[in-house]
């Protein structure tokens, strides 16, 4: 793994520096859903794209699967097949174990690659998700252009995302590794790429951060005590989680995109 990719990575699991790496695995262990709702991405797919009754005929593509929460939810609740990658061995490990104890391991396949090669590998999906994983394929436009590839024609795509209301320039954000855009920028981006907006959906159910944070608060306290010497990153992450969590509460608005490929 590059030095820009390790940066991306970190950057995309809320982490300031990629000393942390090698300990996000430790860091998150009480945590399956790292980011995106599956039952939001559910419902959308239920709602906009057709499943025929063979539907093992049915290819979603998760980039950036995290530990497989959304992937092996789908499998088991559409009876598809999910394709999820990931860089983090650990991760991928769990989303496998998960298939397995929710009986959907022949439906989910997963395994260890980079997001950047993926998308020039991988093509003619019915859908691609790209769940809250921030700048790892670039910027939005770069993003965009990506995914697109790995869709075929009329296929859709997911993207859960954060934007910045129309007409703030960002000033109150506290979590500053990240650039969020507004919604209008969204929009054009959207219309200039060639996708149809298929529907702008909002969390079906309010997030409560709490006992996230409290759990991560309680690893990286253990890790400080056997690491010592890493104590302020631990400490560092804990507190990009905190400012993370208040700007998705009081300064940005959360959102799930479906887009379709004209």
């Amino acid at each position: 793994m590059d030095k820009k990719t390790e940066e991306k990575l970190a950057c995309s699991l809320t982490a300031e520096t990629t000393e942390l790496l090698p300990f996000l695995p430790y860091l998150l262990q009480d945590l399956w859903e790292l980011g995106s709702n599956p039952r939001d991405m559910i419902r959308l797919i239920k709602k906009h794209m057709p499943i025929p009754a063979d539907s093992k005929n049915i290819k979603i593509l998760d980039i950036a699967c995290g530990k497989g929460a959304v992937a092996v939810k789908i499998a088991e609740s559409l009876g598809v097949n999910v394709y999820g990658f990931d860089l983090l061995p650990d991760f991928i490990e769990y989303a496998r174990q998960k298939a397995k104890e929710l009986n959907v391991s022949p439906l989910c396949h997963f395994a260890i690659a980079d997001a950047n090669e993926i998308v020039n590998m991988e093509a003619n999906y019915d859908c691609v998700i790209f769940g809250a994983a921030g700048n790892i394929l670039g910027s939005p436009q770069e993003t965009l252009n990506k995914l697109l590839k790995t869709v075929k024609p009329n296929g859709f795509i997911l993207i859960d995302e954060s934007y910045l209301p129309d007409g703030s320039g960002g000033e109150e954000i506290k979590y500053q590794n990240y650039e969020y855009l507004t919604h209008g920028q969204w929009m054009r981006l959207f219309k200039d790429s060639g996708l149809k907006l298929v529907e702008e959906a909002q969390p079906a159910e309010e997030y409560n951060f709490d006992s996230d944070n409290r759990a991560i608060a309680a690893r990286a306290k253990e890790l400080s005590a056997k690491r010592p010497e890493k104590r302020a990153i631990f400490e560092g992450y804990v507190q990009s989680q905190l400012n993370e969590c208040d700007d998705l509460d009081n300064n940005l608005a959360s959102v799930t995109w479906m887009l379709q490929k004209l």
